[in-house]
Order: structure tokens, then C-alpha cells, then sequence
């Protein structure tokens, strides 16, 4: 799922590309704090494995953080989705909020089991170009949803 070439120097960096067997960061280091990918980390992610959603439309896993700045810890899975927008032809909200539903349930889950971790929230987020987390780009659509995992699954928590 993920080229050894990537992941060697993400888990030294204690963030993620995409799950790799052994996990983003050892379970009880790293918290407390938003892990970034250097860039040219993230410059490998272009051969990333695309996941299938609901929409059909192509999907990449980008990053995941760890973030426990709102209180708690919350789980971040940022995706690539090069082709949502607000323009005619792009694909809104409406079509992706199922996307991002089943990449909670499919993607998300399995990886907090594997990884032993136990969020408050697990927020997955598409943007049709990848930015750093945190920033804000006008250009850039990005759609968020937040979930509470219980139970094995992911129950949307309204704002």
C-alpha cells in the first residue's frame, strides 16, 4: 500500500502519508502536538494509492495527524481530491459528504485499531489541492467532517 521509500522517512517524523504496517508514530509518543510532513514527503504522496468512495472519484490519503491543541486527542485523515469544487463540473459537498463517511469507516477505523489509539474525534478532510494544515487558501476547496468513533463505527458529530 505505501512504497518503502516513503515510508521510512515519515515514521522518523512521526506523521503519516498513509497507514503503513507499524504505524505513524509508536503508540504513547509524539502526542501532543500536530505533526507536519516536510515537503518533500509529501511530494512522494503523488503515487499513492487511490481509495474507492461512493462517488467515484480519485482519492488519496495525504497525511494523518495527531492533534491534541482542541482538549483531547482528535485524529486528522487529510486527503487528496483533486476533483471537488464549487465550479459547475466539480464535484460539491453533497456528493462528497458520503465519500467521507465511508473513508471514516473503511480507512480511519482500521487504522485506530491497528495503531491502539483512542480519539474523541476523527475529522477526515478533502481538498483538491494539499495545503499545509492550519493554512487557509482561497483557491483551495476543502470540505471537513467531524466523527466520534464508537462501537466501530463513525457517528458524524454535527457543529
Amino acid at each position: 500500500m505505501i512504497r518503502a521509500d516513503i515510508s521510512t522517512p515519515v515514521r522518523a517524523l512521526c506523521a503519516a502519508l498513509v497507514p503503513p504496517a507499524g504505524g505513524a508514530c509508536p503508540k504513547g509518543q509524539g502526542r501532543g502536538y500536530v505533526f507536519a510532513v516536510v515537503a518533500a514527503v509529501i511530494a512522494g504522496a503523488a503515487g499513492a494509492e487511490a481509495y474507492d468512495v461512493p462517488s467515484g472519484q480519485v482519492i488519496s490519503l495525504n497525511e494523518i495527524l495527531l492533534d491534541e491543541a482542541p482538549g483531547d486527542l482528535w485524529v486528522r485523515f487529510r486527503f487528496h481530491a483533486p476533483q471537488i469544487g464549487r465550479n459547475a463540473g466539480d464535484i460539491g459537498y453533497d456528493a462528497s459528504a458520503p465519500d467521507m463517511d465511508h473513508l471514516c469507516d473503511k480507512v480511519a477505523l482500521p487504522y485506530l485499531a491497528e495503531q491502539d489509539l483512542t480519539p474523541e474525534r476523527v475529522v477526515i478532510s478533502l481538498a483538491n489541492q494539499m495545503i499545509a494544515f492550519g493554512s487557509s487558501d482561497p483557491t483551495v476547496t476543502q470540505f471537513f467532517e467531524a466523527y466520534r468513533p464508537e462501537n466501530a463505527r463513525c457517528i458524524w458529530e454535527e457543529f
